[in-house]
């Protein structure tokens, strides 16, 4: 008796799992295919800022010479100094900016005297010094570097600056090949920090580095007053804005300010056919290296702005902005959205922007139920179409077999109803 009914027990649920094969399967749904990444090109912010130190004299306004044989040691730009360094922002601009303790202008040795860096010629102060090109420099002032060490590696100094006054370790490789003295250069790096606003012992942590150096060294010039010698002119707004930044950062803005363009000897420059802050957030990528539209119609702006000044970096950082936005948005917004993707799609191709192109593409055929029932997808080229078709989600041969599966499932329903 015993024996039956585990023998009964074991039966049952062979028989359940033979009911359950012999029930209908609903087609499998695969999952859509990835989107095609948006590579970003790598920042140049510092090989520009280099590139302006060793051949930007064009835009130059401040000399340094050596405090003991009054020989020309280089060439720089008040803009940058300034925007880095509180010492040149004081030295520079005047009594009016010494709102600082003293020990920010001058470096202390180690029997306690101060020691001056530099210092202001006497007289020093040129106004439209002309240059062989023709062009004037405007206000040059000369500076006289006081301090042996600072001018005998002043080159390797303003290269730290210049590229964003975080390299401290190519710094030290660099003075130690210069000097030959590891003392010398202890020295020299505690002169640099006082420079630079940086008191010694203070730790170079990432999160210190990326509040205030690399890139955002310029973020005090942007939009700023501060020496600039150019003013744009978009839609009624006055853009403030420096010649130096602008022919270091962008290769169209070079040659319209160091070619035969009015431009070149205007101060004041007009902008057609973009908008304020379409050119504002053009200049503050210039300045920055970053770019944050405010929503995917900005994003196309100022992508187009890029496109229009040959700035392709930032190019691709707007058709980051764009994707992201558009990943963001559930499913009832895409379909409820007054964003016509489609014409986001002609605009890309249209502008050369060829990754959000092919992006958009892969986009609208993964929520090809959304987008086909929208009037704007009969715009879509022949060639694109097939293209989304065949890349659609979900796949013609699945709603196929849907489609089949629930015609089994009813018939199934309709024949057990007649049986009951």
């Amino acid at each position: 008796m015993i024996q039956c009914l585990k023998h009964k027990a074991k039966e049952r649920p062979e028989k359940r799992r033979g009911n359950k094969v012999n029930e209908l399967r609903p087609p499998h749904l695969e999952q859509p295919a990835r989107l095609p990444p948006i590579r970003v090109e790598e920042s140049s912010f510092s090989q520009d800022m280099q590139w302006l130190l060793e051949r930007g004299v064009q835009f130059a306004d401040v000399a340094f010479y050596a405090g003991d044989s009054g020989k020309e040691l280089g060439w720089a730009h008040a803009a940058v100094l300034c925007a880095v360094s509180p010492y040149f922002r004081q030295l520079l601009l005047g009594p009016k900016t010494r709102e600082r303790p003293q020990s920010r202008c001058v470096c202390r040795e180690r029997d306690g005297g101060p020691h001056s860096l530099l210092s202001t010629w006497d007289g020093s102060i040129i106004d439209d010094m002309p240059r062989s090109d023709g062009h004037l420099t405007g206000r040059l002032t000369r500076l006289v570097v006081k301090d042996p060490l600072l001018c005998m590696c002043l080159w390797e100094t303003l290269m730290f600056i210049y590229r964003g006054a975080w390299e401290w370790e190519h710094l030290q490789e660099a003075l130690d090949e210069k000097l030959k003295n590891s003392l010398a250069v202890a020295q020299l790096i505690d002169r640099i920090r006082s420079l630079i606003g940086r008191e010694r012992g203070t730790r170079d942590t990432p999160s210190a580095r990326a509040a205030q150096l690399g890139p955002q060294t310029l973020v005090n010039l942007f939009n700023s007053p501060l020496y600039s010698d150019v003013i744009f002119m978009v839609q009624g707004s006055v853009l403030p804005a420096h010649r130096a930044v602008l022919v270091a950062r962008c290769d169209v803005m070079a040659a319209m300010f160091s070619g035969k363009y009015a431009e070149a000897r205007s101060r004041v420059v007009p902008i057609h056919g973009v908008s304020s802050d379409t050119f504002l957030s053009f200049l503050e990528y210039l300045y920055t290296d970053s770019c944050c539209p405010a929503s995917v119609l900005q994003a196309m702006a100022v992508l187009v702005c890029a496109e229009m000044y040959q700035v392709k970096r930032l190019q691709h950082l707007c058709e980051v902005c764009v994707c992201a936005y558009l990943q963001s948005m559930p499913s009832r917004e895409l379909a409820s959205t007054g964003i016509s993707v489609v014409r986001l799609l002609r605009r890309a191709k249209c502008h050369n922007a060829e990754q959000l192109y092919i992006w958009l593409l892969h986009f609208i055929a993964n929520n090809y139920l959304i987008f086909s029932h929208k009037p704007d997808f009969l715009e879509l080229s022949d060639e694109e179409r097939e293209q989304v078709e065949r890349l659609r989600w979900p796949s013609r041969g699945y709603l196929q077999e849907l489609s089949e599966y629930q015609q089994r499932r009813r018939k199934l329903r309709k024949s057990r109803c007649l049986v009951m």
